[in-house]
């Protein structure tokens, strides 16, 4: 499996990494199979959030590392705090807030509660989990040089952050903020077309202030969420006849290289340079080692466009 240097740091983890959202589905079981499955294709990060399945993932998840033959050593462990859960509107695996909270105890209870959870010392990075409107930089900064001088966390993130709201963080905090989670795939690539499109007619309105970019330069890890969807919720678009095109070049180039159409998806989004880091949230062992295969395989520029293009994209 690819390695990334995480940050721009010395760290160093699998360019692939298994999200675990959808683990409090399975059976204990069911859920060391996914494990090991994802630790013999060679995935050595998990990354988590505490609202995941109302804490269940995270309990499964637990539960599946202490029955398996695997241990904590194994896997670098990420998790993600700041939403505040609403029951009522959280249904069939899908989970909402009613607010965000960046304040300091709600953050340092998030993080206790991760680790009871899971049944672990410490987390490898804290990310805050989508920006809070109210939050006080200041305030952040105390909760998290408490986390880590109490050995809780060692890292820390964001995740769907713009650049000035990463910047107004980091501004504030002793730590650096190494990874910014945010959705991307062949067919949700508006970062890569706010960069391609500047000053043209057809410009897509700039949401993100040039994140990728910005990332490049600031040695950020980008880990890209929901890499085989388009939309929020809408679906994948692997074997989605709305994306016919795209469907063939997968195919075409699948068979080139020897891997599934979501090894080839995996590829393209580690075919860029800004140091990206893919998140995988299928729980299936079959669809985890053939989504991961494509960590291994780098696509020519030529290739790398055509997928763009056949997603629907343009070039000026």
């Amino acid at each position: 499996m690819k390695q990334l240097n995480l940050g721009g740091s010395s760290w160093q983890a699998s360019a692939a990494a298994l999200g675990i959202m959808r683990m409090g589905t399975l059976n204990v079981d069911d859920a060391v199979k996914t494990l090991q499955a994802a630790h013999e294709a060679g995935i050595n990060y998990i990354d988590s959030a505490d609202i995941y399945g109302g804490g269940l993932s995270e309990e499964t998840f637990g539960k599946a590392l202490q029955a398996s033959d695997l241990n904590r050593d194994d896997f670098y462990i990420q998790s993600k705090g700041g939403i505040v859960l609403d029951p009522a509107r959280s249904h069939d695996g899908l989970v909402f807030g009613q607010r965000y909270d960046f304040s300091k105890q709600h953050l340092l209870d998030a993080v206790d509660g991760i680790l009871e959870r899971m049944g672990i010392d410490y987390l490898d990075a804290f990310l805050l989990h989508r920006p809070d409107p109210l939050m006080e930089p200041e305030e952040i900064a105390d909760a998290f040089d408490t986390l880590q001088r109490a050995g809780k966390v060692r890292h820390f993130g964001v995740s769907n952050f713009n650049v000035q709201q990463y910047l107004m963080l980091q501004e504030a905090v002793d730590q650096k903020l190494m990874f910014n989670q945010l959705q991307f795939s062949a067919a949700h690539s508006q970062m890569i077309s706010e960069g391609l499109q500047v000053n043209m007619d057809n410009s897509p309105v700039a949401t993100d202030g040039g994140m990728l970019e910005f990332a490049r330069r600031k040695n950020v890890t980008i880990q890209a969420w929901s890499p085989f969807q388009y939309g929020l919720f809408e679906g994948m678009f692997i074997n989605d006849p709305k994306y016919p095109e795209l469907n063939q070049k997968l195919q075409e180039l699948a068979d080139k290289y020897g891997v599934s159409k979501n090894g080839i998806a995996t590829a393209w989004i580690l075919r860029h340079p800004a140091n990206i880091q893919v998140l995988l949230g299928t729980m299936n062992p079959d669809h985890i080692k053939d989504s991961a295969a494509g960590a291994d395989v780098k696509l020519t520029k030529q290739e790398w466009y055509d997928i763009y293009l056949s997603a629907g994209n343009i070039l000026p």
